[in-house]
């Protein structure tokens, strides 16, 4: 057991039998295995066996390598210390509160800058401003952000609550009592009832089922909707719901220690002197739902934080945008300048002081601190001026800052809460903003990471399309132009009342189907029986209703849809099949279940009727092609047609075929299939070679096409956030062939891309060799077919054999169109030099002919399974990977942990640099949304555990568009508007110091009122900024979605970098310049009319702070282009407020300024002043602004001026809005699961066995004792090509 640590950090990344490397132990643990080895270095060495363990003893010492529980005894467990059921993500207390949120909030350097500052004001002998000036920003930053803080924590706290105070049923003492979810301990026996989410990793012992079997559904850990069978041993089923033996149960189970992998489970039981092996078939994992199981009970083996679902939720981490990160390093920089700034004037004082200031004590006398030695009293003045102007110019670095961008931020959240728009009517439910820190990333995302199953797809399978002896239904035909009619809401399905079993929520609408079944069809009617009998569904009556409990979505489909039409599937036992054909009974007897599983890819069934004996049979199209009889040539190609238009279309497809048997063939057959399933060597083997044998000459019946229900605009949705360059990876935990599908449905993979390569090697080496062989195609096809049409098709997939392209397609390589990526950080091909930047022209296309830039004959796409992206996230193939998927426009990872997706967004993360968004749906996506920059939780069937990790949540995948491409790139462009004015305004605010330094001999003597410099981010230039970064927008959020390119700028940065901040501060510098020197050179020396004298401090104080307001209010109505009522009330009413202010202050508190506004505004000279400050402010910039509309406007600015003109702008084509094209891939897609058809054969999974033959009929189509599957590959070519997946262990099925 104690090796058994190393095997499970081997296995982190999912891998099953491979190559696995040995993680880099950390130093404590090398250190003290090290001591170990010295401490035992002259003990002898012990032979390798298990130690069987004295249970008579109450103590044990726990080995770090396993766990030990003794059922129903608190008091032995709680010598472990277990971890309890009880879950915390918030991270206060009332008591706590205070004080970690202050030293969080103070480990911010400008919270920690400004309050040394407030510190330095409160020393007089160097400070000329009150500390009020700093203190009431500074505790308005802390109040507000404390408020918010706490909101957030009382949220999680909430969220805490409701998962712990769940109800459980936990056995006390052989009664069973309702406690809650956190009250739930290690070794307690709890009761489960259907459609109950399990309360902890628990050791199935007993279930309503026969035989110890239970179903459940694991979407929340890996996003199977399929139902999963597991079983319990049979010593503990006895017991059934008896609650006294299950109160009295004292197993000991010994087992592994807490780890993250979903399929594996190693442990034994020691119950009545016996032991018995334990594996995952056994445990019900916490996220895990019952179903279709009554009840069951079991004993807690992990709870809380130990649960394999809670180990694979990964670590909480604090999220912060890159603007955040660009203002820490601005704010350090503008530090250094602040200082550089200092010392300059520090400098400068001692000089002037030693040189000037000496002759003018009595003048100015030196304070009784400075000695009265020139040289050493000038260097003590400069040193304490240091200090001084430290405190004048500190508001260069604006505290107000960030009060303002919490505000902002947080408004912006609001907007996102009500917007009606992200508002899903059926359920209810409301767009969220989760976090109120992260909203212009929205607008900066380069890579979505999405899973499949409740996020792009509905989890509803519905029966679409069918094609019948060479006749394809399901399309609705207008009679007059013969032309297909695109269904709607609006179009009135088929009604099926005239059968009493029909379903309401079913719905088809061609007729013609229908009328062939009532007409009695022959081979419709042949083609819907075969649904109904070939399959593993169960059937219950519930209230009077005949239900289903299908192991799988496809099946209940198909077998829903026979129903519907009239063939309903009745009863079933281990030896018959009862169905009912438009009102009359049918028995079959059934013979034989060749199951299901992903190399075959093909279920049989063989049955008896009157004396005939025939075989039905389901599966890929391919495989069963492959096995028809030959003289089938015209149904075959017509079928095939309609195979690949419903592929074309996104549909899942299987193939139905039969064949005839005779009775003393079929009895040889029989004779031989029992002996292959009773061989002790290569059974499994020897079995798929017995079902080849019969399941040939097929005659073909026809096709079945399933829509796995994507999401209402999901195609549309995925479209427009590629053509805004973002790349989006779909990470599922389906099955390969599933998560191929749906990446054609939603236009991921399109049959136009050059290649579509499959990574599914098992070994580092065939994962290399496949890597390679991908690297080597794409460089072919990029370097010799730059200009290559449909023609040049094979050179790129005929190189990969290890990784297969899609068969039978004719790639259309085109690469000579620009284009970007949709899954790579790069511009194709042709595309414009990165330093012209297309968002500021336009882009190759002009407004009028705004096309996609993503064209679908580009490129390639890669699809790769689990097992094999273990080796590929290891450190020797990383890079070759890497190199492979970014050039690939689309990627697919199917069959990963949710580890694995963490571990994915993480490489992206590190790799690219790049800002990550992640969405889903279930528990099994709460790890990747935590560890991309933005995680977004869907509202879905699954939970709410991604919701509630997650920073945004959403009702459908469909309004992400809405919520990057409108409220994402309106953040981000608000944002980079107010910083850019935010700066501007303060710099030409601040450095007025500066300049009047060099006329009042350095001694850090203000320009304007204290009470100016308090309030001037306050209350003057505040509000406007602040409505600026609400409610600004260039284009509305029509347009902002009609034209996805306009989100382009935010993925470089564009709005708002190193050089827009220097340039902003350059021109905050030059503003400045301007307002003090043209003020100075007037007043100076200046004289009234009247003979009164101008030149005062205190005048030329007011005029420059007049004319600085009326600056920055001229200024941002400029930089403002969406006016609402509140930019209007703010700006101008910041300007009155100016105005009022001044005199409230001055004259109804009387300030020392009083009177000097006033004098001012008398004076003709100050308007003179203010006006010719303006012009020779305003001029550069408004013709700069003109010079770059002109001749290089930016996409919003052309858009602008075409709504000015009221010329429509001509929409972009989406690649959703043209018509399915015909495929000749298959569409084949089956979410079924092998051991299923063993269970029906054997009666385990039956309630009662209604034949007394049903044992004989077990043991003619049993293998025997289930194990599982050598890793030595089928002989069979089929099976060559494509390795079996991992597949349910059945071992503890004792048939």
């Amino acid at each position: 057991m104690c090796a058994r640590s190393e095997a499970v950090e081997l296995e982190v990344l999912g891998a099953e039998g491979g190559e696995a490397r040995v993680p880099p132990r950390p130093l404590r643990l090398s250190l003290l295995e090290l001591l170990g080895k010295l401490v035992r270095r002259d003990q002898p060495a012990q032979p390798h066996r298990r130690t069987r363990h004295n249970h008579r003893f109450r103590t044990f010492v726990s080995c770090e390598n396993e766990r030990r529980i003794k059922a129903n005894d608190r008091e032995y467990n709680a010598q472990f210390r277990y971890a309890n059921n009880y879950i915390k993500t918030s991270k206060y207390s009332i008591i706590t509160f205070l004080p970690l949120n202050l030293l969080e909030q103070f480990q911010r350097l400008a919270n920690f800058y400004f309050l040394c500052l407030l510190v330095l004001q409160l020393i007089p002998a160097i400070s000329s401003l009150t500390p009020i000036t700093t203190a009431i920003p500074l505790i308005g930053v802390l109040a507000l952000t404390a408020v918010k803080d706490a909101y957030d924590d009382f949220q999680r706290h909430q969220n805490d609550s409701q998962v712990n105070h769940r109800r459980a049923k936990t056995l006390r003492n052989g009664k069973l009592v309702e406690e809650k979810w956190a009250s739930v301990q290690v070794g307690d026996v709890i009761r489960l009832e259907n459609d109950q989410f399990v309360a902890a990793d628990i050791l199935l012992l007993s279930s309503s089922e026969p035989n110890g079997l239970c179903y459940i559904e694991t979407a929340e850990l890996d996003g199977e909707t399929n139902l999963k069978c597991r079983q319990c041993l049979v010593e503990t089923a006895a017991m059934g719901q008896d609650d006294a033996q299950l109160g009295a149960f004292d197993g000991v189970i010994i087992c592994e220690t807490p780890n993250n992998l979903l399929n594996k489970f190693e442990g034994t039981l020691s119950w009545r002197d016996k032991h018995h092996s334990l594996d995952n078939d056994k445990i019900l994992l916490r996220g895990c739902v019952l179903r279709n199981t009554t009840w069951c009970y079991g004993v807690v083996v992990f709870a809380g934080k130990d649960t394999k679902l809670m180990q694979n939720s990964g670590k909480t981490k604090f999220k912060r945008t890159s603007i955040d990160r660009l203002l820490n390093f601005l704010i350090i920089g503008i530090v250094f300048f602040l200082l550089s700034m200092c010392v300059f004037c520090t400098v400068a004082c001692g000089v002037w002081e030693w040189l000037v200031g000496r002759y003018f004590q009595a003048y100015l006398p030196w304070d009784t601190l400075v000695p009265a030695e020139p040289a050493s009293g000038a260097v003590v003045i400069a040193f304490l001026v240091l200090f001084s102007y430290a405190i004048v110019m500190n508001t260069v670095v604006p505290i107000s800052l960030y009060v303002s961008v919490e505000v902002i931020r947080f408004a912006q959240s609001f907007l996102i809460n009500w917007d009606e728009k992200m508002y899903y009517e059926k359920t209810g439910t409301a767009a969220k903003a989760r976090t109120t820190t992260l909203n212009e990333e929205l607008g900066q995302i380069q890579y979505i990471f999405s899973d499949k199953t409740g996020t792009l797809t509905q989890n509803i399978m519905t029966f679409n399309k069918c094609s019948i002896a060479g006749v394809c239904y399901g399309d609705v035909i207008d009679e007059t132009t013969g032309e297909t009619i695109e269904l709607n809401e609006n179009t009135e399905p088929l009604d099926f009342s005239f059968n009493p079993e029909y379903e309401p929520e079913f719905k088809f609408f061609d007729s013609t189907l229908l009328e062939a079944v009532k007409r009695g069809d022959q081979e419709v009617h042949e083609f819907f029986r075969l649904l109904a009998l070939c399959h593993t569904v169960m059937p219950e009556e519930k209230n009077g209703r005949l239900e289903y409990q299908a192991q799988s979505p496809d099946e209940a489909a198909l077998v829903s849809a026979a129903r519907n039409f009239g063939f309903v599937f009745r009863e079933r036992s281990p030896n018959s099949i009862t169905i009912e054909v438009m009102g009359n009974t049918e028995e079959y007897d059934l013979l034989c279940i060749l199951d299901f599983n992903n190399v075959r890819k093909r279920m049989s069934v063989i049955l008896r009727k009157d004396g005939e004996i025939r075989l039905y049979t389901k599966g890929a199209d391919n495989v069963i092609y492959d096995r028809l009889k030959s003289n089938q040539a015209d149904v075959k190609s017509k079928t095939q047609e309609h195979l690949n238009k419903f592929a074309g279309e996104g549909l899942r497809t299987l193939a139905l075929a039969w064949r005839p048997l005779e009775e003393r063939g079929f009895a040889e057959w029989k004779r031989r299939h029992q002996a292959a399933a009773l061989a002790l060597h290569d059974r499994d083997e020897q079995l798929d070679a017995i079902y080849e044998e019969i399941e040939t000459d097929l005659l073909l019946m026809g096709v079945t096409a399933i829509e796995d229900k994507l999401q209402d605009g999901v195609p549309e949705t995925i479209a427009n956030l590629s053509m805004a360059g973002i790349k989006i990876w779909v990470l599922t935990g389906d099955k390969q062939e599933t998560a191929i599908n749906i990446g054609y449905s939603c236009q991921l993979l399109t049959d136009d891309m050059a290649e579509v390569f499959v990574i599914d090697g098992v070994s580092h080496d065939d994962v290399e060799r496949q890597l390679a062989k991908c690297r080597d195609s794409i460089r072919v096809v990029n370097t010799f077919l730059p200009h290559a049409g449909p023609s040049a098709s094979k050179t790129g997939g005929e190189a990969a054999n290890g990784a297969r392209p899609s068969p039978g397609r004719a790639a259309n390589v085109k690469l000579n169109a620009p284009a970007v990526s949709v899954v790579t950080f790069r511009w194709e091909h042709n595309t414009i030099p990165h330093h012209s930047n297309e968002y500021m022209s336009g882009g190759p296309q002009s407004a009028d002919s705004h096309e996609p830039t993503n064209d679908d004959s580009n490129g390639f796409a890669i699809v790769v399974n689990g097992h094999s992206l273990v080796h590929c996230l290891h450190p020797k193939l990383e890079e070759r990977f890497l190199d492979v998927v970014l050039q690939c426009r689309s990627v697919i990872c199917c069959r990963v942990t949710p580890l694995q997706k963490a571990m994915v967004v993480e490489l992206i993360k590190k790799s690219r640099k790049a800002v990550t968004l992640a969405i889903g749906d279930g528990a099994n996506d709460v790890s990747m949304i935590k560890a991309a920059h933005i995680g977004v939780g869907i509202s879905g069937q699954e939970g709410m555990q991604a919701v509630l990790a997650s920073d945004y949540s959403i009702a459908q995948f469909r309004f992400l568009q809405r919520l990057l491409l409108v409220h994402g790139r309106w953040s981000y462009y608000r944002m980079c508007k107010f910083l850019r004015y935010f700066f501007y305004k303060n710099f030409a605010f601040t450095v007025c110091h500066f300049w009047f330094a060099f006329f009042c001999g350095f001694s850090a003597q203000t320009v304007f009122d204290e009470m100016f410099i308090s309030v001037y981010n306050l209350f003057y230039t505040s509000l406007p900024v602040l409505a600026l970064g609400i409610f600004d927008q260039d284009v509305s959020d029509a347009t902002s979605l009609q034209f996805p390119k306009l989100y382009a700028p935010g993925h470089t940065s564009q709005l708002f970098n190193k050089r827009e901040f220097i340039k902003s501060t350059l021109h905050g510098c030059f503003t400045s310049l301007v307002l003090f020197l043209i003020p100075y050179g007037t007043y100076k020396d200046g004289l009234a009319p009247d003979g009164k004298i101008l030149s005062d401090h205190m005048l030329l104080g007011s005029v420059v702070a007049t004319i600085l307001i009326i600056d920055n209010t001229t200024q941002i109505a400029l930089d403002t282009t969406y006016w609402t009522v509140f930019n209007h009330i703010t700006i101008w009413g910041s300007l009155v407020s100016y105005f009022v202010l001044d005199y409230f202050y001055n004259y109804a508190i009387g300030g020392p300024y009083v009177g000097s506004l006033t004098v001012a505004l008398t004076q003709p000279t100050f308007w003179f002043t203010a006006v010719l400050t303006m012009i020779i402010l305003m001029v550069p910039v408004v013709s700069w602004r003109l010079a770059c509309s002109w001749t290089r406007p930016t996409l919003a600015e052309r858009l602008r001026a075409r709504q000015r003109w009221r010329a429509p702008a001509a929409a972009p084509r989406t690649p959703s809005a043209r018509r399915a094209r015909r495929s000749v891939r298959s569409g084949y897609a089956f979410a079924h699961q092998e051991g299923f058809g063993r269970l029906i054969t054997s009666g385990k999974i039956m309630r009662r066995i209604p034949h007394a033959d049903a044992a004989l009929s077990a043991l003619a189509s049993l293998p025997g004792k289930f194990h599982q599957r050598p890793p030595t590959p089928p002989t069979s070519a089929a099976a060559a090509a494509e390795p079996r997946a991992p597949t349910q262990n059945l071992d503890t099925v004792d048939l």
